[in-house]
């Protein structure tokens, strides 16, 4: 298993090694010694699982009341995924990081708390599961608005299907106006 910081300080690329025959496959999908050599230490506490029609579009997601993190895979399809850098006092507030995911790469990724996270579907399906480290709470979750230009977010579809909450969903200094926006700091 490799693990890769990006250039966006605490967000990892985890590859874990796909090892198979003419039976099938088998994969560790997650070690939890690795990731605390690489100096990951999550507690999970709850699993999620999102299917999404081809060009369904989801984000830019977080949650500040309990802040957490989320250990994110593709277990069908292709997912174009995006997390921002949305910690107040960080020297990568507001950049992105993007990555096309699939199923059969195996690819996960670390996102620590404050980082709004979006995907998208663009060549069909797909399906994503991902770890929570504290348990969802729908009073303390937000949004920024997924196209939001300040951003620029290099989506792969030019008309996503996008929920009526992102739609409306404020900015990115919509967001760091707010007094929530102070529950994220390096």
């Amino acid at each position: 298993m490799q693990i890769t910081e990006s250039s966006l300080k605490g967000l990892f690329i985890i590859q874990p090694e796909k090892k198979g025959d003419s039976r099938g496959s088998f994969t560790e999908v997650l070690r939890m010694d690795l990731l605390k050599n690489a100096g990951i230490n999550p507690e999970f506490v709850q699993m999620n699982h999102s299917t999404s029609a081809q060009n369904v579009l989801r984000g830019l997601h977080f949650q500040w009341d309990e802040p957490l993190s989320k250990y994110i895979r593709v277990i069908n399809g292709s997912v174009f995924m995006a997390a921002v850098d949305i910690r107040k006092n960080s020297p990568t507030l507001g950049k992105h990081f993007t990555a096309t995911i699939t199923a059969e790469s195996r690819t996960c990724l670390w996102v620590p708390a404050g980082f709004a996270t979006g995907f998208c579907m663009p060549d069909g399906s797909g399906e994503v599961e991902y770890l929570y480290t504290a348990y969802y709470n729908q009073n303390g979750e937000s949004n920024i608005l997924w196209n939001d230009p300040a951003i620029g977010l290099p989506w792969p579809i030019k008309d996503p299907i996008v929920s009526e909450r992102d739609q409306k969903a404020g900015t990115m200094a919509d967001w760091l106006e707010m007094p929530e926006s102070d529950h994220f700091r390096l």
